[in-house]
């Protein structure tokens, strides 16, 4: 009997929130030649003499803030979350191995691929969690794990999973999430905001094919599935249909730029800044780019947008956690990989739910939203 490895993969974390930790997670991620595409010698002087020496001790600060007793968060969710995987596979008739793997520092994708190699598997699953595919992630997952299994003398069949932003699992998954708070917090307004990108990776794709064409237009939900920027702009459509939102009742806008060259756009604090100044005064943010909370969402939009959108005349501010080890979700990346890998619907729908009209429409007493 065949075994399959399931490999699940997230960005990564330093192994301590300290200096030396910290410096050492920056050099490995942002050297990647996919993150910082640049020629290889301004990357070295950059990351090397600039970016890793002197945003260390502020990462690491803010790491800080985030460590739990047990560790890094985002660590704690990929091990539960494959746990809790490992648990569903061990009931179904497949013969499934789970390991959890980070892209930069640990655990490796190359220690996770050892042990997926010693327990026997022949078939390899490769399961990133980054719902909207882009190279600087999935692209870069994918490319890693190619490089280190093309080294072994049996290569085992693989499967990667580039993008399931607008698979029904996930998105009713991320629904149900953003449904519950609406309820609870009932905002004027509701912006679902994605990790940015710079500009020239779309452009890049754009050169080498038609994935992602310059006649697309993202924003009025035109579908390219390997653009990025229309896949996180689908993502959104998808949800808000689900719970039954007004298209004027949200938006999309993307954070965590850095350095001076352009990101896509709409950036997150301009939208938190003008949604202010136009009279929202109750803003839900959602970030449907990540599926375990981290510094980008619990730091940069529990606390830094949160400032923001008080500063500008906003009240109250709260934004929806990320699926993390949510039943629903693991249900959710179950589905995910048994109905396109294992050629199964037993009791899949394999479609998204209209939650605002399951018997519980809370949107019609939310004001605008």
């Amino acid at each position: 009997m065949s075994r399959t490895g399931v490999l699940v993969v997230n960005l990564g974390t330093p192994d301590e929130p300290e200096y030396k930790a910290v410096k050492r997670y920056l050099t490995e991620f942002l050297m990647d030649g996919r993150v910082i595409d640049i020629p290889f010698w301004k990357r070295f002087l950059l990351v090397n003499g600039i970016i890793a020496p002197f945003r260390s001790r502020k990462v690491a600060k803010e790491y800080k803030k985030l460590w739990t007793r047990k560790g890094s968060p985002l660590l704690t969710h990929g091990l539960v979350l494959v746990h809790k995987l490992l648990q569903k596979f061990d009931s179904s008739p497949w013969n499934v191995e789970v390991e959890l793997a980070m892209r930069y520092q640990n655990p490796s994708i190359e220690m996770a691929l050892k042990r997926l190699r010693i327990k026997g598997v022949d078939e390899l699953i490769v399961f990133p969690l980054f719902p909207q595919y882009a190279s600087a992630t999935t692209g870069s997952v994918n490319q890693k794990v190619m490089e280190i299994i093309s080294q072994w003398q049996v290569i085992p069949s693989i499967q990667f999973l580039n993008s399931y932003h607008s698979h029904p699992e996930f998105i009713n998954a991320f629904a149900a999430k953003v449904l519950g708070d609406i309820s609870q917090h009932q905002p004027d307004h509701v912006l679902f905001s994605y990790h940015g990108i710079p500009e020239r990776h779309l452009d890049r794709i754009r050169n080498e094919s038609d994935y992602c064409n310059s006649a697309c237009n993202c924003s009025d939900g035109e579908h390219q599935q390997y653009c990025y920027r229309s896949a996180c702009f689908h993502t959104s459509k998808l949800i808000a249909e689900s719970i039954g939102l007004e298209t004027s009742s949200y938006s999309t806008s993307f954070q965590s730029r850095l350095g001076k060259d352009p990101w896509i756009q709409p950036y997150t604090d301009a939208t938190i800044e003008e949604l202010a100044r136009n009279g929202v005064k109750n803003l839900l943010v959602v970030s449907p780019s990540f599926v375990a909370d981290c510094l980008e969402t619990t730091l940069e939009i529990g606390e830094e947008y949160r400032d923001l959108f008080l500063e500008h005349g906003g009240e109250k501010f709260n934004f929806t956690e990320s699926l993390n080890t949510d039943n629903h979700w693991v249900e959710a990346v179950f589905n995910i990989i048994s109905t396109k890998y294992f050629n199964t619907e037993e009791n899949r729908s394999g479609r998204i739910f209209n939650l605002a009209d399951a018997g519980n429409n809370v949107l019609s007493s939310t004001g605008s939203v």
